[in-house]
């Protein structure tokens, strides 16, 4: 059976694509299953917020957090998470690419979880991707970059399809760019990770707002960050709180 989970799904001007997105959610996960499904609009410049409050009063399980400003994927999972009703997490993106009924298939990597250190992120790895070659390219010489210097036992942290605790993803740092490094920062907190092959889909409308250009200018500078984020962190310390 599956735990509660909130979805999280950030959205900059996917009006075309949130629609079918949330519908084909409703249809595939089971109809057991306790969750709900929040689409973060980053300050899109269409009609994306208000094909989301449509879709609220279709299913009140799907809510809507809107941005002032537009503020980038890792900021729209962490407020996604701020709002969240459950302790785990799941985060997909708004375009379709990642299949909601590969959602189950993560939760299995819980089945015979140790119980220490606690099993906190749950992470997608895509099989045939669809997306145009130079994207594959630049995203498989990023990925060996990055576990040559991390070590962090992810080939494709790319892959938005993943489960994480709230508690984890809370305590995380804000920084732009977070949401790829999510894989080489959980065990610096004290979680372990498991990861597992899933589905990947082309794009039905609209179009990327990532070049591949603009990752690579940022991609030195981050991994630099991480690994002094990684060397300065320390896994939750035990307490307990007084009714004093």
């Amino acid at each position: 059976m599956l735990p509660p989970f909130s979805i999280i799904i950030p959205a900059y001007n996917e009006a075309e694509n949130v629609g079918p997105l949330a519908r084909e959610i409703l249809h595939v996960l089971p109809d057991n299953a306790v969750f709900e499904v929040i689409f973060i609009d980053d300050a899109s410049t269409d009609s994306t917020a208000q094909a989301v409050l449509e879709l609220h009063t279709e299913d009140a399980r799907i809510r809507l957090v809107r941005h002032r400003r537009n503020a980038g994927q890792s900021a729209a999972i962490k407020n996604g998470a701020k709002v969240a009703r459950y302790d785990w997490l799941v985060t997909m993106d708004g375009d379709g690419q990642n299949d909601p009924a590969d959602i189950p298939k993560l939760f299995t990597l819980l089945d015979n979880a140790p119980a220490e250190p606690p099993l906190g992120l749950l992470g997608g790895l895509r099989l045939k991707r669809q997306d145009v070659f130079a994207r594959r390219l630049v995203s498989r010489t990023a990925n060996a970059i990055r576990q040559a210097v991390l070590h962090d036992n992810c080939r494709d942290t790319g892959c938005s399809l993943k489960a994480i605790r709230r508690e984890l993803l809370i305590d995380l740092p804000n920084f732009r760019g977070l949401h790829r490094y999510l894989p080489a920062l959980a065990p610096a907190y004290g979680y372990a990770t498991r990861f597992i092959d899933v589905n990947h889909r082309a794009r039905a409308a609209g179009t990327s707002k990532y070049t591949n250009w603009g990752r690579a200018l940022v991609a030195v500078r981050d991994l630099l960050g991480v690994l002094w984020l990684r060397s300065r962190a320390s896994a939750p310390f035990p307490y307990e709180a007084s009714n004093d």
